[in-house]
């Protein structure tokens, strides 16, 4: 897949005819997935590319400074990955900045779209472009100078709700990872390198990979979780802690880690760049009275992951 940064309207060019997905994408979740695929699908008809139109920042970061967007649920590699995981040819992502938020919905069609040389363009329902959002999918035919025929993806539902980035963000800031993985038809994912700690969770017995992400992920709250770690081209079963370990350290002034104890697994992941794939959370953080209290909760907590892991396998036969 080729993917392409514009920074302002591309030049008119001799690039081939596309149908163009258009969505800001952030998770690619099922919802998104339905759109993705429907441009894919429709270029495989045609005989023509199949390409996504995404955005960056989010435009809350422009439109609304005081409630803007600054973590997201796929930053701009792990979307790509994930967009071109379902066969896209060519990926745009255009930069939003204020200039972008003042075009009309006629100069975004005439600027990207037709310079573009789109000739079917997808999106959901409810998706909306140009100042003031005043360009849609009801409006976008007459906007289309007859240049490009369109498809609309309708809603798209799980539990008699609309799967949506919001809607996973919030299940993510409950902890009800098991909930936003149906949404997102994958586990949630976070990235990180492995760095060196404070190697208190070996002297417990243990040891954990403490993951560093520079990438601004939207994190679940503090607690602990069953999780697998891929390092090494390999998945590996684990149990997750973030938070500030209150039974050793102030909480008023730690700082939040991502703690990994990989299950069965022998071995140095220092500067290892991993992702953690989160499946459930087991319970809050707590404050033990001493290192010993802890480490028995500990116990309990591997034990619980083991469980899962095992009726996991046993689902999968």
């Amino acid at each position: 897949m080729e993917t392409f940064f514009l920074e302002k309207p591309p030049e008119m060019d001799d690039s081939n005819e596309k149908v163009i997905a258009l969505g800001f994408f952030d998770g690619v979740h099922l919802g998104h997935q339905k759109v993705i695929e429907k441009a894919v699908q429709v270029a495989k008809e045609r005989g023509l590319l199949s390409a996504v139109m995404t955005f960056h920042p989010h435009p809350s970061v422009i439109l609304s400074p005081s409630r803007k967007r600054e973590d997201c649920l796929t930053p701009l590699e792990m979307k790509a990955d994930l967009i071109g995981r379902l066969g896209v040819d060519q990926l745009y992502f255009v930069r939003f900045d204020h200039s972008f938020s003042q075009l009309s919905p006629q100069e975004f069609v005439d600027n990207y779209l037709i310079k573009l040389h789109a000739k079917h363009v997808v999106a959901g329902y409810d998706f909306t472009f140009g100042r003031m959002a005043k360009g849609n999918m009801n409006n976008i035919e007459s906007l289309s100078r007859s240049m490009f025929r369109f498809s609309v993806v309708p809603k798209v539902e799980m539990y008699g709700e609309k799967v949506s980035t919001s809607h996973i963000r919030e299940k993510i800031s409950a902890g009800a990872m098991d909930e936003a993985a149906s949404l997102l038809g994958r586990p949630y994912r976070t990235t990180g390198v492995v760095v060196h700690g404070d190697k208190r969770g070996r002297t417990l017995g243990f040891p954990t990979a403490n993951i560093q992400s520079k990438d601004p992920f939207m994190m679940p709250p503090n607690g602990i979780y069953v999780v697998r770690l891929n390092a090494f081209g390999k998945s590996l079963e684990g149990v997750c802690s973030i938070g500030t370990r209150p039974t050793f350290y102030d909480e008023a002034h730690a700082e939040s880690i991502v703690e990994v104890h990989v299950l069965d697994f022998d071995g140095s992941l220092y500067d290892q760049k991993v992702s953690v794939d989160w499946y459930q959370r087991l319970r809050g953080e707590e404050k033990f009275s001493n290192a010993d209290a802890l480490i028995r909760q500990m116990e309990k907590d591997k034990a619980q992951a083991m469980d899962f892991f095992s009726s996991e396998r046993a689902d999968s036969r």
